[in-house]
């Protein structure tokens, strides 16, 4: 009996870790944080990350999912004010998910019926990539988090979430 309570504890707290180890909030996706200098995050993937331009990232590997991640030089604080840090965070990997259980698979009117009451939230259409026209099956859900000037965006395709990204609000 005493056998079978230790397992059940060992498996029970691996799969607490590993819940935590793929989570995604406002501020976070796994290990990786925004506002993380990049030193720390290079420690984290094991690879040297490179500045990026918003439109190439980099690609790293956390227990075998990607994450693309963007680095950027930036103000972070008068202490910081040309900190080279984490500012985004995209996957497409179905095992990341929020504490709510929302991830790719879910449905818009999952996102809508876990965070109806989240203090701000938005959804709207996704447009090509030039910006002229709307494209009919696309959307992004996004939560904002005003006291950490960041956001947690899902896109969907036909209902159905694809990537999700965290962000610096370019806004704040």
């Amino acid at each position: 009996m005493k056998k079978i309570i230790s397992l059940f504890l060992f498996t029970l707290t691996f799969g607490l870790i590993q819940a935590q180890d793929f989570e995604v909030s406002t501020l976070r996706m796994g290990p990786y944080k925004i506002f993380m200098e990049r030193a720390e995050g290079e420690k984290t993937a094991g690879i040297q990350l490179k500045i990026t331009d918003g439109h190439i990232k980099n690609n790293v590997r956390h227990n075998g999912e990607l994450i693309l991640i963007d680095v950027y030089e930036a103000y972070i604080s008068e202490a910081k004010p040309n900190a080279v840090s984490i500012m985004g965070l995209t996957t497409s990997s179905k095992m990341f998910k929020t504490k709510s259980g929302i991830g790719i698979g879910n449905t818009k009117d999952d996102l809508i019926n876990a965070y109806r009451n989240y203090p701000s939230f938005t959804v709207h259409p996704a447009w090509d990539d030039k910006g002229e026209k709307r494209l009919k099956d696309t959307g992004y859900f996004t939560l904002e988090d005003l006291d950490a000037g960041t956001q947690l965006s899902f896109k969907f395709v036909n209902n159905i979430i694809t990537q999700i990204s965290v962000y610096l609000n370019e806004g704040c």
